[in-house]
């Protein structure tokens, strides 16, 4: 079944009200992105846990169902707030298709590190995949297949440790492919957080296909238990781990490791100084336009 998309921008400060307003007319969904990068559609919104950050400038991209009227939803909209330029609106038909089986369509197994493998759950291992440990995901809704440079690079991190009986953090786990990750490489136990309730159904789903459902918990930020970890990993946005590095290294035990990931070449010299009264050895690596920081907790910090 086809679906009427109304593509709209706004005012970042004027999000939360007119998305409301056009929930309450009908949408089934409301994306967001960069209007300034709107033509080019790379633009992804992915908040920080705790947070939703947003670009000056947004367009907003509402579903509705296929019939519905055009005009009147404009007028609605207009009556709703006369501040809003009805005149720039756009509409189109979007057509109906097997998001899944797209999604498949382009994504094979991929290696990560020495013994790493992500596959799709419903895909055969690679041979080569017999002597490594698997994950086999089902992102779903949530943010995290594998495929973006920032999940590669945490991925990569977590297979080069030996996780053999620890207990692991993932912050702002998305799909919760790295608490999974951790889990199959000797993890003991692995907690999930994210702000996002989809996110922690997708977690619990995929953990569930992969036989750890029992090893793992994941919460939202304000029902997350506080405690330590030897190993804390957060693949979040540059602006939440600014404004979370506090709370990330009170939960890294002394002598503990992290990584954090999300973060943009240019932007890792003022993290790397943010984050230096707790750790040592901070270090960033680069892939593609993105980097990963990780660091040692100092034995005695300065809290």
């Amino acid at each position: 079944m086809p679906w009427l998309e109304l593509s709209l921008r706004c005012r970042a400060a004027d999000e939360a009200r007119l998305e409301a307003a056009l929930e309450d007319l009908g949408a089934l969904s409301v994306s967001l992105m960069d209007a300034a990068d709107a033509e080019n559609e790379k633009a992804i919104l992915e908040p920080g846990v705790g947070e939703t950050p947003l670009w000056p400038e947004v367009m907003m991209l509402a579903l509705f169902e296929h019939g519905t009227h055009e005009t009147l939803l404009l007028h609605a909209l207009e009556a709703f707030d006369d501040r809003i330029d009805v005149a720039a609106a756009a509409f189109r038909v979007v057509e109906d298709q097997d998001w899944v089986r797209a999604w498949m369509d382009q994504y094979a197994p991929m290696k990560f590190g020495t013994r790493t493998w992500i596959v799709p759950w419903n895909m055969q291992a690679p041979t080569e995949a017999a002597d490594g440990v698997i994950v086999r995901l089902d992102p779903g809704l949530a943010f995290g297949s594998g495929t973006h440079p920032t999940t590669a690079l945490c991925l990569a991190w977590l297979d080069s440790l030996d996780l053999a009986g620890k207990a692991v953090l993932d912050f702002g786990c998305g799909s919760g492919i790295l608490a999974l990750a951790a889990l199959k490489l000797g993890a003991v136990r692995a907690i999930g957080v994210d702000n996002d309730p989809q996110a922690v159904l997708a977690t619990r789903d995929n953990a569930e296909r992969n036989g750890v459902g029992e090893r793992i918990d994941v919460h939202t930020p304000d029902a997350e238990p506080i405690a330590t970890y030897p190993v804390v990993v957060a693949n979040i946005l540059a602006v939440a781990l600014d404004a979370l590095a506090e709370t990330l290294a009170a939960r890294v035990t002394p002598g503990g490791v992290i990584a954090l990931s999300g973060i943009l070449q240019g932007q890792e010299a003022a993290l790397i100084e943010r984050y230096s009264p707790w750790f040592d050895a901070l270090e960033a690596t680069r892939l593609e336009d993105w980097m990963r920081i990780t660091g040692r907790r100092k034995e005695a910090s300065r809290d």
